[in-house]
């Protein structure tokens, strides 16, 4: 039973995909049978997490159910439930084929449920892959779309060789000690922490190498404006939000846990991969005038911000979990703002006009108030303005730095951060400020149930951004069990 028990959280939303699948054979013109199934199967893992929580659960001896794990489910489950209402419009205006969209976007959070829990490199390989392809396939969903085709291709490429390097990490890693299972990896990697072999060194450096692709690290992160411009703006969302939660779900696991003994080699590369990715995430957005474009590198900054936390958390070995509960608070504050952002770009589009130029929010609040005020709040949270998410969210990663004797790389977080606000304000300077043109574009009704999922978020940004105490010390309990 304890086998089944860890692994339920992923069968719900594994089963929901292959509801969803059946059911759209079945479809009638209008229904949405698919996207209610996935709803289904997405609170049903909420739920069964929860029941989960401190069970400590472990499937097979590689797949644990750890509260690590559970909370990294319910922020996955969250992102698709809002995916999922964001979507039923979108889905219907691009002609996007609802069960293959649904069902590949539950069978990708079923992979990342499963990255995040998995307990061994092997496992957590193919987790990845599942989950990648999953994702290749919805960047490229719209089939007439040639902008679609090509940033699939270029993501897939590119995805196939971060996956080989991370497969040749796992090998050499398996090679220097006989195993991939974390739980001895780590006695392995400590009796050899003051003196590691050039072939313990390489593996971790592959490793990641692999995940920096995945999270869009500098000089990693290639392929992400592309394939952020060239996906449906709802898929675009998806991926900036539960790909990263899911690859830093599991970077925090292998390198907090299995080769924090070596935090001392792979700790001084980490730190010039989060400068460069701050900086360059923030200096590049700064002069985009797409606002998918702008919000891919934003996404790149984050990702840096998020590494901060990492940092301060392998200098501080198992002395202190402040660092590794702002990796999922931030996590989560992310999540919700930028799944926000993205969702709004969507709901503006139509059928003939994608609306993810920087001109087309000219004069927003004049024709759509809503709208323009709740884009207002997700570009103040990821700009981290109090009282919202994000403030809070980077309050916590750079006291973990400063905690832990990192001034420096708070001081280019905090720079970087600020510098940020020019492309956030901008937008909100041409929603607020500027007159709306004489030929307004056209523009179809926001669904009540967009707008719920929209409004659903903003709350969630004020509560954590006001009220944090409580999923910060759900945090701190959860990466508390992976040690």
């Amino acid at each position: 039973m304890s086998d089944l028990a860890a692994v339920i959280p992923i069968l719900i939303v594994t089963l929901s995909a292959l509801a969803a699948m059946v059911a759209e054979a079945f479809r009638e013109p209008g229904e949405r049978i698919p996207s209610g199934l996935g709803l289904i199967g997405l609170v049903g893992a909420i739920l069964a997490s929860v029941f989960l929580w401190d069970r400590q659960a472990v499937a097979f001896e590689v797949v644990k159910a750890d509260n690590f794990a559970l909370f990294i489910n319910v922020v996955l489950a969250i992102i698709g439930i809002l995916t999922i209402l964001l979507s039923s419009e979108v889905v219907e205006r691009e002609q996007i084929p609802a069960g293959e969209y649904y069902a590949l976007l539950l069978f990708g959070l079923a992979g990342m449920m499963l990255m995040a829990a998995a307990t061994d490199l092997l496992v957590i390989f193919i987790a990845l892959e599942i989950f990648s392809l999953s994702v290749y396939v919805l960047t490229g969903i719209r089939r007439t779309s040639a902008a679609g085709a090509e940033a699939s291709f270029k993501y897939f490429l590119l995805g196939a060789f971060s996956s080989a390097f991370f497969l040749y990490g796992i090998a050499l890693t398996f090679a220097e000690t006989g195993s991939t299972r974390l739980d001895q990896l780590g006695p392995l990697v400590a009796a050899q922490a003051m003196h590691p072999s050039l072939l313990a060194l390489l593996g971790v450096g592959l490793l990641m190498v692999g995940f920096a692709f995945k999270v869009s690290a500098v000089p990693f992160h290639m392929w992400t404006p592309d394939a952020y411009q060239g996906a449906p703006t709802i898929v675009t969302g998806f991926m900036s939000t539960a790909v990263k939660a899911a690859a830093f779900a599991a970077f925090v696991r292998v390198f907090l846990s299995a080769f924090e003994p070596l935090s001392a080699s792979w700790v001084p590369l980490l730190w010039w991969i989060a400068v460069l990715t701050m900086i360059v995430g923030t200096v590049v957005g700064v002069v985009q005038t797409n606002v998918k474009r702008m919000l891919a590198y934003s996404s790149i900054a984050h990702a840096g911000y998020i590494l901060v936390g990492i940092i301060a958390a392998g200098l501080a070995g198992g002395d202190s979990e402040s660092g590794k509960a702002a990796v999922l608070f931030y996590l989560l504050a992310y999540a919700v703002t930028n799944l926000g952002a993205f969702g709004v770009v969507a709901l503006l589009a139509t059928g003939d006009r994608p609306h993810d130029e920087l001109a087309d929010f000219t004069g927003l609040w004049y024709r759509r108030p809503g709208l323009a005020g709740l884009m207002a709040v997700f570009l103040l949270s990821l700009g981290g303005f109090p009282p919202t998410a994000g403030f809070i969210g980077k309050w916590y990663i750079f006291y973990a730095a400063v905690q832990h004797g990192q001034y420096a790389l708070a001081i280019i977080g905090v720079l970087s951060s600020v510098v940020s606000v020019f492309f956030y304000l901008r937008i909100i300077v041409m929603m607020y400020m500027t007159e709306q043109p004489a030929e307004a574009p056209r523009e179809s009704a926001v669904p009540r149930v967009a707008m719920a999922a929209l409004s659903l978020a903003v709350i969630a940004i004020f509560y954590l951004g006001v009220l944090p105490t409580q999923v910060l010390e759900l945090a701190t309990q959860s990466v508390g069990s992976i040690f």
